[in-house]
């Protein structure tokens, strides 16, 4: 980091004298091209400020040696997938890649450089290297997640004593990692309120057909967090009504889905298609278990749903449950049975009703987007390292 000082005189260095790293090296459990959540929504705004470059996990797929390959993706944003020979045992991964980013990094300015960390895995073949700032977004607690490292949690240990700034994804995460660190600052999942918007404009254009069926809506990752038995005994319960589910199967058995044929399995959509598929939505479900994996969990779909102007019935996530559920914006259920009530007492409101939760909901989601996020994000950043500077003259 370059600071523009004046000699001896100067005290203290102000946000006006302060020059940012250009860098930051983004290190991800989650692929770019995945599901569009929370770190495309901050890194394609932080790329205003930094140009981004993203390193994501490795791909096992080469007969040669290891290699980097770098894809510009957006302004400002280039992604780096690791490419890799089978058959390595993790400690040789690790090595693979530890000379990967040395050799990347090599002639490269430290100071230059932020290091955003969205797995502690990274840790293993990143410690070495000393960047301007360390910032580390915690948007899940992945310890919790199935398969994954017995040495997550030691590893997220380790980067919580590096980090000079930690966010959370979620109140309740903020919660539970509070007193782990000085500097921790909760940001849960936000909203781009334009976006989801046109949702509504394309149901206020779509005339609504004589005997059409309810149809109730979700999108996301299914996984070990996605309640299978929940959407089979309601689709069982209701086989009048039709369920719609976008999103990558991962992590589970696709055979083990049920198969009613009022459930439409539609796939992954990108973040640009989902107001389109959303449109023939009445109602949008967020059906996930409550265990340990979604114990933390901040649904990014929760706000976003609301944006499109959706009613959502609910499990008891936590997050979910406050605000959305407190402030009566969100149906809180956790069987078949309070869904299909929730769902049926959303049919029975009169349009006065629902226009005034819709006002609701729109002065909530009024006080929340993606950009404040980032602005927020940007200014506790720059204090850090105002902080550091200032540390540096007074020594």
């Amino acid at each position: 980091m370059t600071l523009k000082t004046t000699p001896a005189t100067m005290k203290s260095i102000t946000l006006n004298q302060l020059q940012l790293p250009e860098n930051i090296i983004v290190f991800s459990h989650l692929r770019w091209d995945f599901v569009y959540q929370r770190p495309q929504h901050l890194l394609t705004r932080f790329a205003a400020d930094f140009k981004i470059t993203l390193i994501e996990e490795p791909i096992f797929d080469t007969a040669g040696p290891a290699f980097y390959n770098l894809t510009p993706k957006e302004k400002n944003i280039n992604v780096i997938v690791p490419h890799m020979p089978q058959g390595l045992s993790p400690e040789e991964v690790n090595q693979v890649q530890k000379s990967l980013l040395d050799d990347y990094m090599k002639g490269k300015q430290l100071s230059n450089y932020a290091f955003w960390y969205y797995t502690p895995m990274a840790l293993e073949f990143s410690r070495k290297h000393m960047p301007e700032i360390v910032i580390y977004d915690c948007m899940d607690e992945l310890s919790a997640f199935k398969f994954a490292p017995d040495s997550l949690k030691a590893l997220e240990q380790e980067l919580l004593s590096k980090a000079d700034v930690v966010f959370t994804g979620g109140q309740s995460l903020y919660q539970a990692k509070k007193n782990q660190h000085a500097n921790i600052h909760p940001f849960p999942s936000s909203i781009e309120v334009e976006h989801f918007a046109q949702t509504r404009e394309l149901k206020a254009l779509t005339p609504v057909q004589k005997d059409q069926p309810l149809t109730l809506g979700f999108y996301g990752v299914i996984d070990e967090r996605f309640n299978i038995n929940l959407i089979k005994e309601m689709a069982d319960a209701r086989p009048e009504w039709q369920f719609n589910l976008i999103g990558p199967v991962v992590k589970i058995d696709p055979a083990t889905l049920p198969q009613n044929s009022n459930i439409k399995y539609l796939g992954p959509k990108s973040y640009k298609e989902l107001p389109a598929q959303m449109a023939s939505w009445d109602i949008a479900l967020i059906p996930f278990m409550i265990n340990e994996s979604t114990r933390f969990i901040s649904p990014t779909k929760t706000p976003e749903y609301l944006a499109a102007g959706l009613p959502v019935i609910s499990t008891a996530i936590r997050d979910v449950v406050n605000p959305y559920g407190i402030k009566q914006l969100v149906y809180i259920g956790n069987t078949a049975e309070e869904f299909v009530a929730a769902a049926e007492q959303e049919l029975s409101k009169s349009a006065s009703i629902k226009q005034s939760w819709l006002k609701k909901v729109d002065s909530f989601l009024s006080q929340n987007s993606w950009s404040k996020t980032y602005q927020a994000m940007l200014k506790l950043t720059k204090q850090v390292l105002i902080d550091k500077a200032n540390t540096s003259i007074a020594q």
